[in-house]
């Protein structure tokens, strides 16, 4: 199939051409760009409520306003509205079940050994400050009877992330959550992050790391943590 090009229409109309073998083809459309839009194979849209997002960009012009901006400058103009759709973006988790991103993804297996998911990157907000902290997170869980697809994980990782959070709750929102839905016959969260609440102000500290850990079942023994923690530690590539 060979593709001629868009012509104008009457009636406001475009008229798309192509040959197809020997033949000839003649496609009106009242809007080509729309019409190829919709066919296209994949989209990644962002939706946002209108109104929420309205009232928090109200609340970000005032605050500009408060701390002496110029809301009006032409930089500022749509910083407002920018704003308020990043916060929405960023604590969409509280607005996610992880429990049902597990279990739309849970199948019996008889596999029973250590199953890993290292290096997860990770962005959350500080509840103390609204400053990021960010990293990764190292999730294990040993099988019992049933497995989880390997995406679910990071997908809870996400829906704890995407919240007002402290590093120690977000360790043990995601073991608490993997340990009772999945029921595994033990769970182990390892999470590194650095935190710009202690780097941008305060202590200044611009290289310290925080690292919090969480174990459950099999994991509390002390041989199987081991296991863990070194594999984590490895580059297996």
């Amino acid at each position: 199939m060979v593709y001629n090009s868009k012509q104008a229409a009457p009636g406001g109309f475009s008229l798309l051409s192509f040959w197809y073998g020997y033949e000839t083809f003649r496609l009106f459309f009242p809007s080509l760009s729309k019409t190829l839009e919709i066919m296209a194979p994949y989209r990644y849209l962002e939706e946002y409520n209108i109104e929420i997002t309205q009232e928090v960009r109200s609340f970000y012009e005032r605050i500009l306003s408060e701390i002496g901006e110029d809301t009006q400058r032409e930089g500022l103009l749509k910083t407002p509205e920018r704003a308020a759709k990043a916060l929405l973006f960023l604590t969409q988790g509280y607005r996610q079940d992880a429990v049902e991103i597990l279990k739309s993804a849970m199948f019996r297996e008889t596999y029973s050994e250590m199953v890993i998911i290292k290096d997860i990157e990770l962005y959350s907000l500080s509840e103390h400050h609204m400053l990021p902290f960010f990293g990764k997170a190292h999730v294990a869980y040993i099988p019992d009877g049933n497995i989880v697809g390997l995406s679910k994980i990071p997908r809870v990782v996400d829906v704890f992330a995407r919240r007002l959070q402290v590093q120690e709750r977000l360790t043990d929102d995601i073991v608490e959550c993997i340990n009772q839905t999945l029921r595994p016959r033990g769970v182990a969260v390892v999470i590194e992050a650095a935190h710009m609440c202690m780097m941008m102000r305060g202590v200044q500290k611009q290289n310290s790391v925080t690292t919090t850990s969480g174990f459950r079942g099999q994991f509390e023994k002390i041989e199987t943590r081991n296991e863990f923690l070194k594999l984590i530690s490895s580059d297996l590539s």
